[in-house]
């Protein structure tokens, strides 16, 4: 249905706009803060995600279709949940987009916008992956019109459309790689959060870009994650717990 100025759509036009201006009236701690618990429920849903339904990712890495669509359909509940929870986590991220961008544009809106951007990317790539993630579900799941491929086809289908959510998984990785360099530059450059946290999410960044050569990555893959993880972990909690130098946020948007 095509927008249309409503009485409805007006007062939804106005309370977002309401919101928006109570959250450029905020204090720069209560900003930092809020980014902060957003930060820590994007954490939090793609952990479970990835404990509910660790295979969710790629469990073709066995190469074994027969493993794989067996190991899908006897545990579908909590393949659908972690997808779910994958998906939730996206769409979590895209907001923090918009929260670090508020957060850091005092120290250059063009940077901080270009970092969104890089984010924004990561996150549309993932969420089409989550497509292909929840695709063998349908493949095997014994619709009649399925019938004229064997049972043989049908799992190698589920397993070809695990492998393409991996590569494109490692796609993501490479713009949230851009994304994190951004950040990590403006943190350094920014007179309000320590320069070592900027530090940090700069090199788990170019750790990122190493995704432009899947089996690359795949030999430190280990070292990348745990980088990466400590590196967002130590940004959302120093957001969360100690918040921003307000005085120099200030000082920096002047």
């Amino acid at each position: 249905m095509p927008f249309s100025w409503s009485p409805m759509n007006i007062r939804l036009s106005s309370s977002a706009n309401r919101l928006t201006g109570r959250l450029g009236e905020a204090s720069p701690r209560t900003r930092a803060r809020l980014t902060g618990v957003v930060y820590l429920l994007f954490f939090a849903t793609a952990v479970l995600g990835s404990v509910v339904a660790p295979g969710i990712s790629g469990p073709g890495a066995t190469g074994d279709a027969a493993a794989t669509a067996n190991n899908i359909v006897t545990h579908q509940s909590s393949f659908r949940l972690g997808w779910a929870l994958d998906l939730t986590s996206t769409a979590l991220y895209v907001a923090l987009m918009a929260l670090f961008y508020q957060l850091f544009k005092p120290v250059s809106r063009t940077l901080a916008l270009l970092a969104a951007f890089f984010g924004l990317v990561g996150c549309a790539v993932t969420a089409f992956g989550s497509l292909f993630q929840l695709a063998p579900l349908v493949v095997l799941g014994g619709s009649p019109y399925l019938s004229v491929y064997n049972p043989n086809q049908l799992q190698a289908l589920a397993l070809l459309f695990l492998n393409l959510s991996v590569q494109l998984g490692y796609i993501a990785l490479v713009f949230f790689g851009a994304f994190q360099i951004v950040l990590g530059y403006v943190i350094f450059k920014s007179m309000f959060l320590p320069r070592i946290i900027g530090a940090v999410i700069a090199l788990a960044g170019l750790g990122w870009l190493t995704f432009l050569s899947p089996p690359l990555a795949n030999q430190f893959l280990i070292p990348l994650e745990v980088l990466g993880f400590v590196a967002e972990a130590l940004l959302m909690f120093w957001l969360l717990v100690r918040g921003v130098n307000s005085q120099r946020w200030t000082e920096q948007t002047a």
